[in-house]
């Protein structure tokens, strides 16, 4: 029996990075085990998330579904909507366009240039319950956890807010005096957070800027969060450090962040990049490069 060969695209959003397939004619279900196999950087393709394309249940223009690097499924991934918005609106005309979620619909928009997509992430969750925590904090914006000794803790009381992933965002003064390589899987883990947490470094600067690294739950380190830079802005304006208008730095590059007055929905506005189109053999795991994206050919060669 010959074996499946399914074309991809690499794309990312500030070299947060994702291996996107087309499964809306041909349904595509991966393992864990196989996911995890394509997404490590040494022997496979390489990405922090994979996305899956799929009809929509809803009528909308498509359901978006989400896994990260080590296979586990999430609801929520900022950048890939934005990647994931670019490819419907080129493919449909449009400049708006409604990608069903986990988290639920998110509307997707073009901004400056095609490349540049702004996405609707929806109202952000605060309530202790539906971050969720395990167990009651009245006030969300500083939560009781601290990592280190009891007297000179390395970390402590963090912001803890959901935008349809559980998020935890210390504000420090330089964010990169500490290892968050080192402390981000124990935080990520930690038993205050049932599901997990995205660990975030923040530090305010000349007034609406926030310097912004990041512990992705299940991926790791990563040079962009989409959902973890919609979290800060929310929690920096909450706690009256910045406006509801912020610039977010994170290693990739900028977001811009506004955490709507009107509605309370929170805009993520940022570019996209297709790096390649692929093919992978389903059978043995092998794939190789079809094509180049957004790059100039000799700027691929010369990377």
């Amino acid at each position: 029996m010959a074996s499946e060969t399914r074309p991809f695209l690499k794309m990312n959003g500030l070299g947060n990075d994702f291996v996107v397939w087309d499964a809306r004619e041909k349904p595509l279900r991966l393992t864990g085990e196989v996911i995890a196999t394509l997404g490590d950087r040494t022997t496979g393709i390489g990405f922090d998330q994979m996305i899956t394309v799929e009809r929509s249940s809803l009528g909308v223009d498509a359901f978006m579904r989400i896994h990260n690097q080590n296979g586990g499924e999430v609801d929520a991934c900022g950048n890939a909507t934005r990647c994931v918005g670019r490819l419907l609106m080129e493919e449909v005309g449009k400049d708006l366009v409604t990608i069903e979620t986990g988290a639920g619909l998110l509307h997707a928009f073009a901004a400056d240039g095609a490349r540049t997509v702004t996405v609707d992430m929806g109202a952000p969750k605060l309530d202790w319950q539906d971050i969720p925590l395990a167990e009651e904090f009245a006030d969300t914006r500083a939560i009781e956890l601290q990592i280190g000794p009891i007297d000179d803790p390395i970390l402590h009381t963090p912001a803890a807010v959901s935008m349809g992933n559980p998020h935890a965002i210390f504000w420090v003064d330089d964010i990169e005096a500490y290892d968050l390589e080192r402390v981000g899987p124990l935080l990520e883990h930690h038993p205050v957070f049932p599901e997990g947490a995205n660990i975030s470094l923040a530090h305010v600067f000349d007034g609406n800027q926030i310097r912004l690294k990041v512990w992705e739950r299940g991926v790791g380190l990563t040079l962009a969060c989409g959902t973890a830079a919609c979290a800060v802005g929310v929690a920096a304006a909450r706690d009256g450090k910045t406006s509801r208008k912020t610039t977010i730095h994170l290693p990739g590059g900028p977001l811009a962040i506004e955490w709507r007055e009107s509605d309370g929905h929170v805009l993520m506005t940022g570019p996209t990049e297709i790096e390649f189109e692929g093919e992978v053999d389903l059978d043995t795991l092998d794939w190789r490069r079809t094509n180049t994206g957004d790059m100039a050919p000799e700027a691929e060669a010369a990377s």
